[in-house]
């Protein structure tokens, strides 16, 4: 996945010149914590990215370590790789076989490692958020968290603050006009602050016809007037089977805004994963490292 933590720390062990160990999970059999997509960044003070937590990533941790404190001869540490059954080895139930390649980060490492994560940047998913409101912001907490490309759109200036630093903003008079310059593929969540608004946006994420996901917030009641003002404009019902309404799905009676943005957030992974499976191309979902 995208690890902004390790970014982070990669920048700051290349501002200080701390030494550092890249762990990958290389090879995964089995029924294992994470696969091949692991990554962790380990220096003698801090830990950023997870190969699973457990046993396994403390006994990373603490190879990890011993290779810098080793390294500390002159001659640096060096690469090894290690071959661990988790369950005799680690204790740990899921029984399932590692490989972990333990790399000091050199400057040739460093470059990997930053263009790794520039490309699996570049690869996620659009997600544009429509309004700001108590749910919106929920939303965007959740969706922040995920591999997604975010971005949060409002027409009310007031509503920009104390937003995740890692989704992008659009103030926009006209909040319909992002959805005209979205990329093909993305998805369209649509929660104003106006059932009129709502019903526009929804319109227009529809009629272009190449959305992963049109979601807006609502009542099955509040579904049925926007199809009946949507096929009187010229909509058709094929169109109307790509909208979800309510988002989050109707089988949880609970409108609190956290408990519907995780709700819809869910939606959001399950509808992604389904895509890429159809079109046999998983590059939102975590890469391969290497």
């Amino acid at each position: 996945m995208v690890d902004l933590e390790i970014g982070r720390l990669l920048a700051t062990i290349e501002a200080d010149g701390r030494q550092a160990i890249l762990v990958e999970i290389a090879a995964a059999l089995g029924s294992t914590p994470r696969g091949v997509d692991a990554l962790m960044l380990v220096t003698s003070e801090a830990v950023a990215g997870t190969i699973g937590g457990g046993h396994l990533e403390f006994h990373a941790i603490d190879v990890a370590r011993s290779m810098l404190t080793e390294g500390k001869d002159g001659r640096g540490p060096a690469s090894q790789s290690m071959d661990l059954p988790l369950g005799p080895m680690m204790g740990q139930c899921c029984g399932g076989h590692v490989t972990l390649r333990f790399e000091p980060v050199t400057t040739k490492v460093a470059a990997w490692l930053g263009d790794h994560e520039a490309k699996l940047l570049d690869a996620r998913p659009p997600v544009l958020v429509f309004g700001l409101g108590h749910t919106g912001r929920a939303l965007a907490s959740m969706l922040s968290l995920l591999p997604f490309a975010v971005t949060l759109v409002d027409d009310r200036a007031e509503m920009f603050t104390g937003l995740p630093e890692n989704c992008r903003t659009l103030h926009l008079e006209d909040p319909a006009d992002a959805i005209a310059d979205a990329p093909a593929g993305a998805a369209y969540i649509i929660l104003t602050h106006s059932h009129a608004l709502d019903y526009r946006l929804t319109e227009a994420a529809l009629e272009r016809r190449d959305a992963a996901y049109v979601g807006m917030i609502g009542s099955m009641t509040k579904r049925k007037r926007f199809e009946s003002q949507f096929l009187r404009n010229s909509g058709t019902n094929a169109m109307l089977g790509e909208l979800t309404c309510p988002i989050g799905g109707a089988d949880v009676d609970d409108k609190r805004p956290e408990i519907i943005a995780s709700l819809t957030a869910a939606e959001l992974v399950r509808c992604f994963a389904q895509r890429a499976a159809r079109l046999q191309r998983p590059g939102w979902a975590p890469a391969k490292a290497g």
